[in-house]
């Protein structure tokens, strides 16, 4: 029975996690490597509650509660004490391999360590464990405490004992779960949306129209919630680069290479030419 749910990374996706988790009656460790980041995340999430509470969704009485239920720390070893840990550090393989190592060392057996990473191997993430049978995807989406959907992802050696747990959790937390059979690079959404993205990009670069008015044409005319471009700059460019290059790579298929539009913004991002370069910064 999962009582305590250890988050891995107080970034966007991991303390939005940590505030869904806690917000749903679990117990939340928060982990990240420095103090700042573990300060910045709990910042995000007051800032998140407070904002469900001057819209009247929830009381100050049930946001006190829900933080209460939150505790921060830089020591992975805090983390024994989980009944399951969900990992949501950078989008970067050796990083993921190198925690749930020590994860691994640290965690009873039977623990669950799920990854949230949006389209890398879950085979290859699990191979750095002695327990691949307890490791999974669990890809939840930007917001986390709003977004319906989970992607629960197979790897090669994952137990369908631990699907139809991550799938319980899911919807414990009031998540929509779907099962990728697979483990294929994006899995399911990033498979269909990086595409999108790429045509979006080109049409941008060729001068075919507006970033504006690309996205009004995907809002109005597929009655999408919101543009690829909004959508990018929302979610971050660097974060849809990265994606792509991973996926071109691991697919060995150029239809998933990034434009070169895409590159330098992240480049001009990287250099501090353009703090959080975005394709509307580009537009004007």
């Amino acid at each position: 029975m999962i009582q305590t749910v250890g988050v891995v990374g107080a970034g966007s996706m991991g303390s939005g996690i940590a505030n869904l988790a806690a917000s749903s009656g679990f117990n939340v460790i928060l982990h990240d490597i420095e103090t700042k980041y573990v300060e910045n995340g709990l910042a995000r999430i007051e800032k998140f509650m407070q904002k469900s509470v001057e819209k009247g969704k929830i009381t100050e009485e049930q946001k006190a509660e829900v933080i209460e239920r939150i505790s921060a720390t830089t020591n992975l070893e805090d983390l024994k004490t989980a009944d399951i840990v969900i990992e949501a550090v950078i989008e970067n393989l050796e990083v993921k391999k190198d925690v749930f190592s020590k994860l691994d060392q640290i965690l009873p057996k039977d623990v669950i360590i799920a990854t949230n990473t949006s389209s890398m191997s879950i085979t290859t993430i699990a191979a750095a464990t002695n327990r691949p049978e307890r490791v999974a995807g669990m890809h939840f989406f930007n917001p986390a405490q709003i977004m319906k959907l989970v992607e629960v992802v197979r790897g090669y050696k994952t137990s369908d004992e631990t699907v139809n747990e991550l799938k319980d959790f899911s919807k414990q937390l009031n998540k929509e779960p779907i099962e990728v059979k697979k483990d294929t690079p994006g899995f399911i959404v990033n498979r269909i949306m990086i595409p999108q993205f790429i045509e979006a990009i080109k049409l941008l670069e060729e001068g075919v129209a507006t970033a504006e008015d690309i996205d009004k044409a995907v809002t109005l005319g597929l009655n999408y919630p919101m543009g690829p471009f909004t959508l990018q700059d929302y979610a971050g460019v660097d974060i849809g680069l990265y994606v792509m290059e991973y996926m071109k790579e691991e697919f060995n298929d150029t239809r998933f290479a990034p434009p070169m539009l895409l590159k330098q913004l992240v480049r001009a991002g990287r250099l501090g030419k353009k703090t959080g370069a975005g394709f509307y910064d580009y537009d004007k």
